[in-house]
């Protein structure tokens, strides 16, 4: 079963599933776009547990600095657009490894922030060092694209309540 992220603009109940935000994202980083969706699909009942959030309403800050990412939180919230989307490094969590330390969000929605971070077991070291190498073989590439997929597959199988955690500072 696909996960459908309820949302509304100006009233109208709206629908996303991954699928529809890959058809706006493009191929590229199919694990970014499946962090965010699962970021969203934990964040919004905790954000707006009684009915569904209003899209432009809801602002982001996190420490991944992604395209899969961006543009999950763009086509289902606007926020990139709108201005109410951030990358800020001092969210990272170092001391979390450098494997965990960019996988933290914080998002806010009428007063309301709810801070998530990932639980260990779905970033893969072997992904972290190829996608921080400057400069990589064919090879590496082709088997970068897997790793991406890969976790892709491995977040979106998983309930949201088992990826990420929402904590308190």
């Amino acid at each position: 079963m696909s996960t459908v992220l309820e949302i509304t603009d100006n009233g109208t109940l709206i629908d996303f599933t991954v699928e529809d935000v890959m058809k706006y994202h493009g191929p590229g980083f199919p694990g970014g776009v499946a962090h965010a969706v699962k970021v969203l699909e934990r964040a919004l009942p905790a954000l707006s547990p009684d009915a569904p959030a209003e899209r432009r309403e809801i602002s982001v800050a996190t420490a991944h600095r992604g395209p899969g990412v961006r543009d999950t939180f763009e086509a289902v919230t606007r926020a990139v657009t709108d201005g109410r989307f951030t990358v800020d490094s001092a969210l990272e969590r170092p001391d979390r490894g450098a494997t965990l330390e960019r996988y933290v969000f914080e998002l806010t929605y009428r007063g309301t922030t709810v801070r998530l971070e990932i639980r260990d077991g779905f970033v893969a070291d072997e992904f972290i060092t190829l996608a921080r190498k400057s400069e990589r073989s064919n090879a590496e590439e082709a088997r970068l694209t897997d790793l991406k997929q890969e976790m892709a597959d491995r977040l979106l199988a998983a309930p949201a309540d088992e990826v990420y955690d929402i904590v308190t500072r």
